[in-house]
């Protein structure tokens, strides 16, 4: 088994374009066609991780933060960041991030989260604009084949629903010829373009396909920031609390001021998600669980919800179970393990 094996399956549950334009997710030390001995999983790739994997044997890390998020320009040791990767390099461990593209899936990060606290009817609290159409004109006769190929290079897919698509007959006119044609429309994320205009290509087989691919506004139920559920009963705001501080294993939590109403929707973003804070407003929700609030963005909230900032390592610290239910339910072929370096930079006194 190689590590872009791996990372491959991987970013088919969250592909590389889902990740932010300031992100630096992917493999960012290592041989993608290396073999790979053991994985170790982390929130941090430090210079502990990397000494706990070699330990271990493991010749893979694979955590939530890149280790550099911007570009160096020397690798001298000078600081932490440096010591890793000269740490890793040296001992052969490739180091790879999987960040904000985990972030922006329905089964991702936030969703663990709502997991922890018990939230049902989950949805994607900010959803993303990246849906594509594809029109494509077939011969009649090919049609059932090029659906067949569109659906499994994943067209088609809208929502909750699979397979979609809609098919018109019609007359046709190509090379001042004109003729009986099958036009075909379908749905379908950003991520699997190259694969589904392979997919047309393999299929038609009279000659090279006309199609058109056009960007729509539509959002992508699945693919956003943040998620937003309901508790199975409202409870009181206190209570809400005290149990989010037990279920995060957060060491305390910053809230602003609580309502007289229970809390029922509870919107949640792992890491800093102050930017959907407007979001989580118009969606309803009684409060907002997540980290790095500053002092005056607090004021924020101004009555219309609850802000409850548990820390970033907090809110997140619970990746690292799912990217072992992710890596062990499809690979069995190495030794998976769960750091037990705690990489929380913050201290509670």
């Amino acid at each position: 088994m190689k590590i872009k094996d791996l990372t491959n399956y991987l970013e088919s549950i969250a592909p590389s374009m889902y990740q932010e334009s300031y992100d630096n997710s992917g493999l960012i030390v290592g041989n993608p066609n290396a073999k790979i001995k053991g994985v170790m999983l982390c929130l941090d790739s430090t210079e502990a991780v990397v000494d706990e994997a070699i330990e271990k044997g493991c010749n893979v890390v694979v955590a939530h933060h890149p280790i550099v998020f911007k570009g160096l320009k020397r690798i001298t040791g000078r600081n932490y960041i440096e010591r890793t990767i000269i740490k890793a390099i040296k001992n052969d461990v490739a180091i790879y991030a999987i960040h904000t593209n985990l972030d922006n899936v329905h089964t991702g990060v936030n969703a663990k989260i709502c997991k922890k606290l018990g939230l049902k009817n989950t949805r994607i609290l900010a959803p993303k604009a990246t849906l594509k159409k594809m029109v494509a004109l077939a011969p009649i006769q090919e049609i059932d084949a090029l659906k067949n190929a569109l659906f499994e290079a994943r067209a088609g897919a809208y929502d909750l629903h699979q397979n979609v698509s809609f098919t018109a007959i019609g007359a046709a006119t190509m090379n001042k010829e004109s003729g009986a044609m099958t036009q075909i429309e379908v749905t379908f994320d950003a991520a699997y373009e190259g694969a589904i205009v392979r997919a047309l290509h393999e299929v038609h087989t009279s000659g090279p396909p006309v199609y058109q691919i056009i960007n729509i506004e539509n959002r992508h139920a699945n693919i956003g920031s943040g998620m937003i559920g309901e508790l199975p009963q409202a409870i009181a705001p206190t209570t809400f609390l005290e149990q989010l501080k037990q279920k995060m294993k957060a060491a305390c939590v910053r809230y602003t001021e609580l309502p007289k109403r229970k809390i029922k929707t509870v919107a949640v973003c792992g890491g800093s998600g102050g930017f959907l804070l407007n979001h989580a407003v118009r969606a309803g929700a009684d409060i907002f669980v997540t980290a790095d609030y500053k002092y005056h963005e607090f004021f924020d909230a101004d009555g219309r919800i609850v802000i409850a900032d548990i820390g970033h390592y907090e809110s997140e610290q619970f990746t690292i179970e799912l990217f072992n239910e992710l890596i062990t339910q499809k690979f069995s072929t190495f030794a998976v393990y769960l750091t037990k370096v705690n990489t929380n930079p913050v201290k509670y006194f």
